[in-house]
């Protein structure tokens, strides 16, 4: 019965029914961004879930099942925030229709939703990797246009 319960708290806290909503970037527009902050939390994020998927795999099997599920937890939170920040603030608000480059901007976008996505379905770190070359990929593309 208690393999059962963690099974199922650890179901339901990957699957996000305790994570509460991020705060959107305002979409006014406040004319206000920071893009070299953005970029910085995106990298933070992809570091945190790293740790934490390091973390999950060294409570598996452990009795230590309260820690188990917040490092669960705080990997697929900051997987989420991650996703926020891409499509909110990059895909809704910086890349414009007409900007240089906007498929392949926006397929290193789509790759970073992608790999973060993959991030909270596994503890492969394989994917956080991916997550970190997309975003340099995505990088490079973005601050080469906006500083030409």
């Amino acid at each position: 019965m208690k393999k059962f319960s963690l099974s199922l708290a650890v179901l339901l806290v990957s699957c996000g029914f305790f994570l509460s909503n991020a705060q959107a970037h305002c979409e006014i527009p406040c004319g206000i961004y920071n893009d070299e902050l953005r970029m910085n939390l995106i990298l933070e994020h992809a570091t945190t879930i790293e740790k934490s998927m390091q973390k999950i795999k060294e409570l598996e099997g452990g009795k230590n099942a309260n820690q188990l599920i917040r490092w669960v937890t705080n990997k697929d939170k900051h997987a989420d925030l991650l996703q926020h920040i891409v499509t909110q603030y990059f895909m809704t608000q910086r890349i414009k229709l007409d900007t240089a480059d906007y498929n392949k901007k926006l397929a290193a976008l789509h790759k970073m939703l992608i790999f973060s996505m993959k991030c909270k379905q596994t503890t492969d770190v394989g994917n956080v990797e991916k997550l970190r070359a997309a975003t340099e990929e995505f990088k490079m593309l973005y601050f080469d246009h906006k500083h030409n």
